[in-house]
């Protein structure tokens, strides 16, 4: 006989998002019971550890992709203003957990890396232009530099310009703000914190293998305990599936409407790893170039300073590969499985419309350690293969929807497919992700909460939690002003 356990609120997957929902709902409603399921024997081993994670601290300071440039020539940096404004919601809730004591240092998790835009040739030095120009007139871009003069650059980012062709047109954007943020050992202090909560209980080792609707609108979750093969039934009427790149196959498990038609697309990453401490300490920043023609925007190159377990670590890519895996430590039978009749034209209609992505990938893992290293050189002139190692990064599953006019699309961002009675609420998609976390989850809030969240008992705890909550930084300079001034303080940067 199958063991049923009830609890008001089902987390599945204990990654960023999971961690970050459950935190503000215990906030929102201190006596709510959750259980938290996660298969692998730790917390936030998949996406969001630190050397799994793609892009850390996502704010839209330096990431060229989300600043587009239009047929007229002007820059559409709509993207870049919304990204930047909820980083800073999350860095406002973030302050908030440290000022209640939550987390002992926040430097365990959070510390200041200069964010740097760097682009050679004509164009690329207009366009980066144009695109300062842009963003330097809203506030959340201000203290932004410019520069097109190869000495001034070369203080900012030594290590990029050494060996560089003087002849060469280059330019760079920086600005001192920007941050790192090891979402991993983010998330493993926000699950410990839950775990200290009555009523909070993490289930590692424990796999999700079906969602069930019963007919009083709750739902039963059946998990198996990988160590035992012990199966229980878990009743709730809310559950959230925060799982990455496992959230799709659970989504078509529980046959809501709102999940028809939605498919993925696996990505996996690698990076080149610097070994000469040397190197990793000359070098203090994010530099972040152009994608090439046909890459995801989670394909962007960059030279990545992070601080992992208090060390400095410097990162080159990440390049992109193929696997039918959803999970890093997934099924190669993932992408399969995925595939049902609701999905399948969409699914090959964004293959189709996306021959440029299927050449490209077709290209990176076709790469040699040569081709590696010389797309590094393009960044570091003068690195040799010996100071660098391949190291294998997380799994990203772009998400792939119905389209009227294109019988389907890649979608490159994060989603949140929610049923329409609000029981249900999956995550799909990737970049920028964890670094719109608390905003992601606010979301989720509206949808699955929607009568609670227009109460004044959470309206009143939520502007606690995050101060801004309800305005708009991009059109309050003064603000955001005051809400930067404040993170900063809190968060020690």
């Amino acid at each position: 006989m199958v063991n049923i356990k009830k609890t008001d609120v089902v987390l599945i997957g204990a990654g960023i998002m999971s961690a970050t929902l459950g935190v503000i709902l215990k906030e929102l409603e201190p006596n709510i019971s959750i259980a938290i399921f996660e298969r692998l024997d730790g917390v936030a081993l998949e996406s969001s550890d630190a050397w799994n994670n793609a892009g850390t601290g996502h704010s839209a300071f330096c990431e060229l992709n989300y600043t587009p440039e239009n047929e007229d020539g002007s820059i559409d940096i709509s993207k870049a203003l919304k990204i930047a404004a909820h980083f800073e919601m999350s860095k406002q809730f973030w302050s908030y957990l440290v000022e209640q004591k939550y987390f002992s240092n926040p430097q365990d998790f959070i510390n200041n890396i200069p964010h740097i835009s760097f682009v050679w040739g004509a164009d690329n030095v207009q366009y980066l232009k144009k695109r300062f120009e842009a963003l330097t007139q809203n506030a959340l871009f201000a203290g932004m530099q410019f520069s097109d003069n190869a000495t001034k650059i070369n203080e900012w980012i030594p290590l990029v310009m050494e060996g560089r062709n003087a002849n060469e047109k280059v330019a760079a954007t920086k600005i001192d703000i920007g941050t790192d943020v090891n979402f991993g050992a983010l998330t493993r202090v926000m699950i410990k914190h839950l775990q200290e909560q009555e009523n909070v209980t993490l289930y590692c080792n424990h796999e999700v293998r079906d969602l069930e609707k019963e007919s009083d609108g709750t739902w039963q979750i059946k998990v198996k305990d990988l160590l035992n093969d012990e199966k229980t039934a878990f009743v709730s009427p809310f559950v959230f599936i925060g799982a990455g790149g496992g959230s799709l196959p659970l989504l078509e498990k529980s046959n809501i409407e709102e999940a028809e038609g939605y498919g993925g697309f696996p990505i996996s990453g690698q990076w080149l790893r610097c070994n000469n401490k040397t190197i990793i300490e000359k070098h203090a920043a994010k530099v972040y170039g152009k994608a090439s023609v046909g890459a995801p925007p989670m394909s962007v190159p960059h030279l990545d300073t992070r601080i992992i377990n208090k060390k400095k670590a410097l990162l080159f890519g990440p390049f992109a590969g193929f696997s039918t895996k959803f999970l890093k430590q997934g099924s190669f039978m993932d992408l399969p499985l995925s595939i049902e009749f609701a999905n399948i034209y969409p699914m090959l209609s964004a293959g189709w419309h996306n021959l440029e992505l299927t050449k490209y990938l077709i290209k990176q893992v076709a790469q040699s350690d040569k081709d590696r290293i010389d797309a590094l050189k393009k960044y570091l002139p003068k690195a040799i293969a010996e100071d660098w190692e391949l190291a294998i990064a997380g799994q990203r599953v772009q998400v792939i929807k119905k389209n009227e006019d294109k019988g389907g699309v890649l979608e490159f961002g994060t989603e949140i497919v929610a049923s329409k009675d609000g029981s249900i609420a999956a995550l799909l998609g990737a970049s920028p992700g964890a670094s719109t976390s608390v905003y992601v989850m606010i979301d989720v809030l509206k949808k699955c909460f929607a009568v609670q969240m227009e109460s004044k008992d959470w309206q009143t705890k939520l502007k606690n939690m995050i101060p801004s909550y309800g305005q708009k930084l991009s059109e309050d300079a003064a603000l955001c002003n005051a809400v930067r001034v404040r993170t900063t303080r809190l968060l020690e940067l």
